[in-house]
């Protein structure tokens, strides 16, 4: 069994970056038989009873999870900024597609090479129908607002309802894939095989509870599994399950079992997890350069800084360079910093120096330095710079027999993980740190509130209970009756947000009720949420219906 390793502890590691594809890689893998193709509700590998047109399990996962109302939601949901009225920038939903388009080819790489190949069945196979259903999967459960709304439930959760679980995005896609779909036999969850529920689970761990000991007490805790410094006692920052859905977990990780660490990604999951950087890294960037955001003279100056005076910012001390951290040059130091913190394992900083050189010249001094003007010429640089740089970091995919504990079996070679590090602080630091974006997300922020607070009025007053929206009363019920079987079954899992027991029904029903809200807000478009609060609050001009909400 691979063991956790130390933080610095470097792992062993076998070279991917491989020039041909073996597009017949399927036929010498796992394939579909065994418990990896079980289903929650149905059985190895049989499919046919609800009308699915492939026949690999795998395949049909792909096809349920495509076809999902939850994924076609996503076309509405914010991935940085919201995309309403812009064709030019990615949703959840295109990104998920580019994500799943990356994913596939890293997994179709691990299976060109037999050491590789033979690897990754060890540690439990790695099927490129798995992986791609998976990265189409990953945001399920983003709500409307992307990153902000997922913070502002969390919140919401937490503080009013009393859930100790609160909201995580992750957690409530696995929640969507089991429960609250209704594609599988019994009409809760989509009854997808136990390998594709595994490759979902980004963080698999509860916030909490699960696995014992719990990842967050490891000497170097995995990516999420410590608590947030601003919120100590609330579990981890990250998980893809709640305790609603523990069963499930179990259920899913079950054939992995003796092959990963109970806290460590599946293989597939760790091809999905990689993908996501990959995508993230490039395409958002893609998007702002695209409108404009991203300007060539703030970048510019923030590299040209950094480079011609690392010697002094390295030598300068922590809260001076703090203090300054609106000066070009000085973020790349704190970024430089942060990195040999946290992931000393890889950090090395010859190849932090190369990294920012190369971000330098191909986005800097080369894309950024010709502003965007919807020219063939402008399209096509774009288009290149995409293409160079997926298949620059793809081609750097490595298969690790035995990784640190802050990484998946699946990473990066250290040239191409220190480039995705400074591509995402890019985006970070001239993007979502922009004043602009905060306006805007302080708005988003209140009107969710604001819905919670009308819906959860709507759910208490007597009156009006007989004429809630179907989907929130059925919502209502699927949580009472989750939340009464756990107290009855696993009343250690039923704690509020402070730790203390729940006891008793009405303490139990305010649980449902208060998780019922939050599925239905982070079911929501960004769209969506906007319309109901404005109908909820009489500013609507004439009545308001949608089949999916109402």
């Amino acid at each position: 069994m691979p063991a956790g390793v130390e933080g610095g502890r470097p792992p062993r590691e076998i070279d991917v970056a491989v020039t041909v594809m073996a597009m017949t890689q399927q036929a010498a893998t796992s394939g579909g038989a065994g418990p990896r193709a079980r289903r929650r509700d149905g059985v190895v590998g049989v499919a046919t009873e609800h009308a699915d047109l492939a026949a690999s399990p795998f395949r049909v996962d792909r096809d349920r999870i495509s076809g999902s109302p939850f994924f076609a939601r996503l076309g509405g949901v914010t991935q940085v900024v919201s995309a309403a009225g812009s064709g030019l920038l990615h949703n959840r939903l295109t990104h998920s597609l580019k994500v799943a388009q990356v994913a596939r080819a890293i997994a179709e790489r691990l299976g060109a090479e037999p050491g590789p190949r033979a690897l990754a069945e060890k540690l439990g196979g790695c099927d490129a129908d798995v992986v791609e259903a998976a990265a189409l999967a990953h945001d399920l459960g983003h709500p409307p607002f992307g990153h902000l709304g997922e913070r502002v439930l969390d919140r919401i959760a937490r503080h009013r309802y009393g859930l100790a679980d609160g909201f995580e995005g992750n957690a409530q896609t696995f929640r969507i894939l089991t429960t609250t779909d209704v594609r599988g036999p019994s009409a809760i969850g989509l009854d997808l095989t136990a390998a594709v529920r595994a490759a979902v689970l980004k963080y698999p761990w509860l916030r909490l509870h699960h696995p014992a000991p719990h990842p967050s007490r490891l000497p170097v805790p995995p990516r999420g599994a410590a608590e947030p410094d601003d919120a100590p006692g609330t579990g981890s920052s990250k998980f893809s399950a709640y305790c609603t859905e523990l069963d499930d977990l179990e259920q899913a990780r079950g054939p992995f079992a003796g092959r990963v660490e109970r806290w460590q990604q599946t293989v597939e999951a760790s091809v999905m997890d990689t993908a996501d950087d990959i995508a993230y890294a490039i395409h958002d960037l893609q998007d702002f350069h695209r409108i404009g955001v991203l300007q060539h003279a703030s970048v510019a100056a923030e590299f040209g800084r950094w480079a011609a005076d690392m010697a002094e910012l390295s030598a300068m001390d922590t809260d001076k360079l703090a203090e300054g951290r609106r000066r070009p040059g000085y973020s790349l130091e704190r970024l430089r910093r942060r990195l040999r913190a946290k992931d000393s394992w890889i950090v090395d900083d010859e190849a932090f120096i190369q990294a920012v050189h190369r971000v330098r010249a191909e986005l800097v001094d080369e894309l950024l330095a010709w502003p965007f003007d919807g020219s063939i010429e402008a399209e096509q640089a774009l288009a290149s710079f995409s293409a160079r740089w997926t298949a620059r970091l793809v081609g750097g995919v490595l298969l690790t027999a035995s990784p640190t504990t802050r990484s998946g079996h699946v990473t990066l070679r250290s040239a191409q993980w220190h480039e995705v590090q400074v591509l995402k602080f890019v985006h970070r630091r001239f993007v979502l740190l922009r004043p602009d974006l905060a306006l805007h997300q302080r708005g988003q922020a209140s009107l969710l509130g604001r819905l919670v607070d009308a819906l959860d009025a709507w759910l208490v007053d007597r009156d009006e209970a007989s004429r809630l929206p179907r989907r929130l009363h059925d919502l209502v019920e699927l949580a009472h009756d989750e939340y009464a079987a756990l107290a009855a079954t696993a009343p250690e899992l039923l704690v509020g947000a402070t730790g203390e027991p729940v006891e008793g029904a009405d303490a139990v029903h305010a649980l449902a009720r208060g998780r019922a809200v939050v599925d239905f807000v982070a079911s929501l478009t960004d769209k969506q949420a906007v319309s109901l609060l404005d109908a909820l609050s009489g500013r609507a001009a004439q009545p308001w219906s949608e089949s999916f909400v109402l």
